[in-house]
């Protein structure tokens, strides 16, 4: 049964600041959350960046500790799922020898996603991370806070950051707060610090404005970010920074699994037995590592051809159903979630194709929804789904494979950035 849906929260005008009356409760290596399979710990991965060793840690920690499973998020960490009570010092003695916690009281900010293709971001990623563990201030940002860190093409700029950092012709980059017009250009070698400065003005105007602001687009209209403000910052600090009013921001899709180089693996909802993750680290112990990707795909940089078993379980075909659907974990481990919607998906994957991506909640938080692009919102109510895009109710069918094809067709333009 289909019925009338409330916009998702990504959709939502910001006309009414957001005031929040809690703080951040956002799970990290060391918090852990409750869940009703157990103990979930989230760890950051910035830039996605994992070597074989690292990565075959993490399939030990799942195996110790955990159901025996990874996660991979929207933001390109990895989440262990099914801990026991009191497993968080052991967890967190093998993840900081796996050099996955360098500051603890850090690890909830480290949030930074980056081109997973490009090798030319990967010493930004290092520098803004050293910086983050340096600075005593950002341990006041949410954990929701994601910086991004693009090498030009537009990929990760897509996904609603609230700091970018675009690089462009020339050594140069480009750094925008949030989804403004405009940007900064900095020198490229600059682009780490000037990251982190916009993070430090965030603060300022969050602490000003009082509401207790995660996310730049959660300030009020009162306390945006300004460039001109931010460019005076910079200058201040001795960066060379020059405003950029409008900005033709570039868009580039995701990388398709496929055996091209480099290999991109996915498995479906994001999910792998520490079997299945073993077989990426034999691959990435011949090549270059491992990226986690913020679309839960898998970037292994020079495998070997051919790199994956066949009988793996998991994606390397541009063609899969399995491409563009996902979902938040709903029933049994959740107990928000009013389905199993992962077994509803799994059940409408081949039956229920079309060029717009699909996102399963199990409630109205959504947890996991895709950004930066169209997609079609399946949200479980206790009398079945509701569909919408863009916060635009559907068509009520009593089909629901029917339903979500016709949704799914809502578009022609699946890989269009979403308008900001």
């Amino acid at each position: 049964m289909l019925a009338a849906m409330p916009q998702p929260p990504s959709a939502v005008p910001r006309d009414e600041p957001v005031i929040r009356d809690r703080g951040d409760a956002c799970p990290g290596a060391l918090r852990l959350h409750a869940a009703d399979d157990g103990y979930l710990a989230r760890v950051r991965i910035p830039g996605g960046a994992l070597t074989a060793h690292q990565a075959s840690l993490l399939a030990s920690a799942a195996d110790r500790f955990g159901d025996g499973h990874l996660e991979l998020t929207s933001r390109g960490n990895v989440q262990l799922r099914g801990l026991a009570d009191g497993c968080g010092a052991g967890l967190a003695e093998l993840l900081d020898t796996a050099g996955l916690l360098p500051a603890p009281a850090h690890e909830r900010v480290r949030n930074i996603v980056a081109t997973p293709t490009s090798q030319d971001v990967l010493p930004w990623v290092r520098e803004l991370d050293r910086l983050l563990c340096a600075n005593t201030r950002v341990t006041a940002l949410s954990g929701r806070f994601l910086f991004a860190l693009d090498d030009g093409r537009g990929d990760v700029a897509a996904l609603e950051p609230d700091v970018t950092v675009l690089g462009r012709p020339g050594e140069r980059a480009l750094v925008r707060l949030g989804a403004a017009a405009g940007a900064v250009a900095v020198a490229a070698r600059e682009a780490p610090r000037a990251a982190l400065l916009a993070a430090e003005h965030f603060l300022d105007a969050a602490d000003a404005a009082g509401t207790r602001a995660w996310r730049v687009a959660e300030l009020p209209a009162g306390h945006a970010l300004d460039d001109g403000e931010f460019a005076a910052r910079l200058t201040a600090a001795g960066i060379d920074a020059v405003r950029v009013p409008a900005v033709d921001w570039p868009y580039c899709a995701p990388p398709l699994p496929g055996p091209h180089d480099p290999l991109c693996v996915l498995p479906p909802f994001g999910r792998l037995s520490t079997d299945q993750w073993r077989i990426l680290v034999q691959v990435a112990e011949r090549g270059d590592g491992l990226r986690i990707t913020p679309w839960r795909t898998v970037v292994l940089p020079g495998a070997p051809d051919p790199a994956l078993p066949a009988d793996a379980g998991l994606v390397v075909s541009p063609d899969s159903p399995w491409l563009s659907v996902t979902a938040c974990t709903g029933r049994p481990g959740c107990a928000k979630s009013l389905a199993d919607v992962r077994a509803d998906a799994r059940a409408l994957v081949d039956r229920a194709r079309g060029p717009l991506p699909v996102h399963w909640s199990g409630c109205e938080r959504r947890c996991g929804h895709p950004r930066g692009m169209q997609w079609v919102d399946a949200l479980a109510t206790a009398d079945g789904y509701r569909l919408s895009v863009d916060g635009r109710t559907l068509p009520n069918r009593p089909d629901l494979a029917a339903a979500l094809t016709a949704a799914r067709e809502n578009t022609s333009s699946p890989q269009s950035p979403k308008t900001q």
